[in-house]
């Protein structure tokens, strides 16, 4: 049974009523999705709603320069897909191997003209998503330090984890949502291995052995 987790901060999954999620994992249809395989693009008809059942999801906008800029990036649990417009404003992406679960946005619709249950959770989604926005917005602007500090915080809170954390994800894919480049990010996680904050003890596995310091970078 899939259900939305709480979060001190405004990530993607953070919606306080598990009916919309468990409508989502009752009507939709789990589809798995290869490593770098293209779940919706951007402009196309946002005709279906999505949740993560199993691994991650990441959406971005090809710049006109060429680069990517990713969004956000969905965990197992988390709804995606949830446009105010007609169409996708961003493309999808499986960051790996994953499988979700897909539904109608009409039926959820539908489904929510007999729920007001559901209809709540759906406004507060989208409330959650604009504010998440807006954090990452205000993110762009901090230093390359502070950036990969508030990254590592936002995703052990995301996936629970009480001091490593493991990071689906490449360092470009981080690189990519901090608005930094690759060189950056591991620079950034090179000093911050300096300073004791953290440590890495893996590709992707970082333990966060003082997360007092990362919240004062993060604050």
């Amino acid at each position: 049974m899939l259900a939305l987790r709480t979060s001190t901060q405004p990530q993607p999954v953070a919606v306080d009523a598990d009916a919309l999620a468990l409508s989502v994992a009752r009507l939709g249809a789990p589809i798995p999705y290869a490593r770098d395989s293209e779940i919706y693009g951007e402009g196309e008809e946002a005709e279906y709603i999505y949740q993560v059942v199993s691994g991650a999801v990441r959406t971005y906008k090809i710049l006109n320069d060429g680069r990517r800029q990713i969004g956000a990036f969905y965990l197992p649990g988390d709804i995606f897909g949830l446009e105010i417009g007609e169409t996708h404003d961003l493309s999808a992406e499986a960051v790996c191997d994953c499988t979700v679960a897909v539904i109608k946005r009409s039926s959820l619709v539908k489904l929510a003209k007999g729920d007001s249950s559901i209809t709540q959770a759906l406004w507060t989604l989208t409330a959650r998503e604009l504010q998440r926005v807006q954090k990452h917005v205000l993110l762009l602007v901090r230093s390359a330090q502070e950036r990969v500090a508030s990254f590592l915080l936002e995703m052990a809170d995301r996936t629970a984890s009480a001091g490593s954390v493991v990071l689906p994800m490449s360092r470009r894919d981080i690189a990519d949502y901090l608005g930094l480049t690759i060189e950056t990010v591991s620079r950034a996680l090179a000093a911050l291995e300096g300073q004791a904050a953290i440590e890495l003890t893996g590709a992707r596995r970082v333990q966060l052995t003082n997360v007092r310091e990362l919240r004062r970078l993060d604050s």
